[in-house]
């Protein structure tokens, strides 16, 4: 009725448990970073401009060991692996042009007078 092994065990899994508490432990330590860099970094003296990429790549790193070694990627087929990395460029393009867009009415903005049009001064 079932096509399913009955010689496998109970629990089979394509990681070791000390190959997880690794990536568990490097995720805790990479979190670490993260926090400190973007709340650490700026009263330290490295400026905002550089922390703000810094925390992201830690980000990103801790993202790869997510998928790769808790949703098992890194034994997965190559096909889902595409597809995962596809769905990222794309939503990396919609971001992308849509933040192009961003400074394109920068100057309509500053140069429209807010009391010009109603006539109502506003406080500073």
């Amino acid at each position: 009725m079932s096509d399913h092994s009955e010689n496998l065990p109970a629990f089979c899994h394509p990681a070791s448990p000390k190959l997880l508490y690794a990536v568990f432990f490097a995720l805790i330590f990479l979190t670490l970073l993260t926090v400190a860099v973007s709340a650490l970094g700026p009263p330290m003296g490295m400026p905002r401009a550089f922390a703000f990429p810094i925390a992201m790549i830690f980000a990103t790193m801790k993202a790869f060991l997510v998928c790769a070694f808790f949703m098992h990627m890194w034994w997965d087929k190559g096909f889902n692996i595409l597809a995962f990395l596809s769905s990222l460029l794309f939503v990396s393009l919609f971001i992308g042009m849509t933040l192009m867009d961003t400074s394109h009415y920068q100057d309509t903005i500053e140069a429209f007078d807010v009391q010009q049009l109603t006539g109502v001064e506003i406080a500073e």
